[in-house]
């Protein structure tokens, strides 16, 4: 498979000796040194695109790879308000795109159990749901993508629950219907989500601790594998079915 990686920092880079390992070919290796080299490539030279650059660049990658006809695959997160539009143009192309805001298959397991715990939860409300997300230093948004898909699957299941709040001190008024999310940047930390349920008696938790990066760009080389050939708009929930 011809591989076009649009953003090349670590994570573009791990993904890149993943692609190889497991017999694929880099085409292209795009980020804002070289953007111009994207002009020279037509919809032939491209099997699939693995884009993750960031939240101020990904939505005009994402555009230029579905009107070239290319099926591409997302990581970078931060830009969701554009989804509508993006999701349009999928329809308009008859593209194929895909969208995770985790690719590791570890994590996406820690999804569903995170739906779980809070379904058996939500009967008990005098438990405090609250999260703490930890990354390196040089991510941009806060909280990141999977802290926000968490708190997705904690309001679809607890009731007394109806929106998130990122928690930027310790002493920040939260209220009663709110899920507090501290998001702490530390290091060279991969990737830490921890989701809490705290009452007068005793704590329950919950936690994914990534070790390495190379989870999340397996998952994005798997997901481009199983893109190609295919029409529409999907996540890992599809891919894992």
């Amino acid at each position: 498979m011809k591989l076009l990686l649009l953003g090349y920092g670590k994570m573009g880079r791990t993904i890149e000796q993943i692609a190889l390992d497991r017999g694929h070919e880099i085409v292209g290796r795009i980020d804002l040194n070289n953007r111009a080299e994207l002009d020279a490539l037509t919809k032939d030279d491209v099997d699939a695109v693995i884009e993750f650059s960031s939240p101020e660049s990904a939505v005009e990658n994402i555009k230029t790879s579905l009107q070239n006809g290319w099926p591409t695959v997302c990581g970078t997160t931060g830009w969701l308000s554009h989804r509508p539009e993006i999701e349009a143009l999928v329809a308009e192309k008859q593209g194929a795109f895909f969208y995770a805001s985790n690719y590791s298959i570890g994590v996406n397991l820690f999804f569903r159990l995170n739906k779980i715990l809070a379904q058996f939860m939500r009967t008990y409300p005098s438990y405090h749901v609250s999260m703490t997300e930890i990354h390196h230093t040089e991510k941009k948004d806060a909280p990141s993508g999977t802290a926000i898909t968490l708190a997705e699957g904690l309001l679809e299941n607890l009731p007394h629950k109806s929106r998130w709040a990122l928690q930027e001190e310790a002493d920040t008024q939260i209220e009663a219907d709110e899920i507090p999310i501290e998001s702490l940047r530390e290091g060279v930390v991969p990737g830490t989500h921890v989701v809490r349920y705290q009452s007068e008696v005793d704590t329950i938790e919950i936690k994914h601790e990534a070790h390495s990066r190379q989870g999340f760009a397996l998952g994005a080389v798997i997901s481009a594998e199983w893109l190609v050939g295919r029409q529409g708009v999907f996540g890992m929930d599809d891919l894992l079915a």
